[in-house]
């Protein structure tokens, strides 16, 4: 079985998500409940368009090495910078047939077969964040993901993810804005900084604040007290006509890499495309929609094939660029109309 095959056999099982051969927002756009991004989906495109704006400089005059790809994400080796983002609600987006706790499971098991970390994620209900949650701690392998729910909603869920075996926990900040959320029974809720902080000293693990697009939240966010952050626009879903991740990340890169973990989303779809936000300052990408498809496919197999597919593009990009190490990949790396 090829990749192929994985795609085919999820377009089957969607009757929401598109299943297109490229995923950039355009077949899409505006379906919520669904996959597309918010209002025209612009954002989700212009995650995709952006990143097709940069290339890569070849340079194969280089000692004839191994490639080696791994990493470090608190502590613990993994074989490649790239983990699965945190999407909840199967049936509802993508219309098929996998409950979240089957999809968690098909999710760990393949992401931990090839040494590399998914996120769980969180929903309406608190079933559905400590079902997914119960997986991550049986394979020690995940970060679970709380959305910025009010205190009643916020301390049960802490609570539960600092018991568990996640290695980390993270907050999608930015969910506050979904639309699909706004009917919770219990509401969510813009985070200021202090209170932000105040849910940051409640956990017992690294904590990483997802949805940062500017230099001005990286630092409210280091400020609170974060160990990390995913620069995304949310896959396009929260805010229409929205900056995309890769535009951003090169000021929020070069101002706090050594401070905090620096991970991207939003967009990337191949090994090239991860080769570019390393390139640009990146400590790692995770990709959302694509690896949720490859679940849906052919379960755990299908994850570990199209990850598996994503680090040979990587390495390949990685070769051809001269670079043996993720260390080695800089800016010089790659080109875009007037620089880097």
């Amino acid at each position: 079985m090829d990749y192929s095959e994985v795609m085919k056999m999820a377009k089957e099982k969607c009757t929401l998500c598109h299943v297109c051969p490229h995923c950039n927002g355009f077949a899409c756009a505006g379906e919520i409940p669904g996959v597309g991004g918010k209002g025209s989906g612009s954002s989700f495109q212009r995650n995709c368009i952006k990143l097709k704006e940069i290339v890569l400089k070849m340079d194969t005059i280089v000692k004839d090495q191994p490639i080696d790809c791994t990493t470090s994400f608190f502590g613990k080796k993994v074989s490649l910078p790239i983990y699965v983002a945190p999407i909840a609600g199967i049936k509802g987006n993508f219309g098929a047939e996998l409950s979240d706790l089957d999809y968690t499971r098909a999710m760990m098991e393949g992401t931990k077969a090839i040494e590399t970390i998914a996120f769980s994620g969180d929903g309406k209900h608190i079933e559905m964040f400590l079902e997914p949650l119960s997986i991550v701690d049986e394979y020690n392998n995940g970060i679970c993901t709380i959305k910025p729910w009010v205190k009643e909603g916020l301390l049960p869920r802490m609570e539960a993810a600092n018991a568990s075996n996640a290695i980390a926990i993270a907050c999608d900040i930015d969910s506050a804005g979904l639309p699909l959320l706004k009917d919770s029974e219990i509401p969510v809720e813009f985070k200021s900084k202090e209170k932000l902080s105040e849910m940051i000293s409640l956990s017992n693990k690294p904590f990483i604040v997802k949805g940062i697009l500017s230099v001005e939240g990286a630092r409210k966010a280091y400020e609170a007290g974060a160990d990390g952050i995913v620069i995304s626009n949310h896959g396009g879903r929260v805010l229409d006509d929205c900056v995309s991740s890769i535009e951003v990340l090169e000021e929020i890169a070069d101002m706090y890499r050594d401070k905090m973990m620096i991970l991207v989303d939003g967009g990337f779809r191949s090994g090239a495309d991860v080769f570019k936000a390393l390139a640009i300052g990146a400590h790692g990408v995770l990709i959302g929609r694509p690896a949720t498809i490859s679940i849906i496919g052919n379960a755990s197999e299908g994850i570990q094939m199209y990850l598996n597919k994503i680090k040979n593009e990587l390495k390949d990009a990685m070769a051809m660029c001269g670079c043996h190490t993720l260390d080695d990949i800089s800016k010089k790396n790659i080109y875009k109309q007037g620089g880097y």
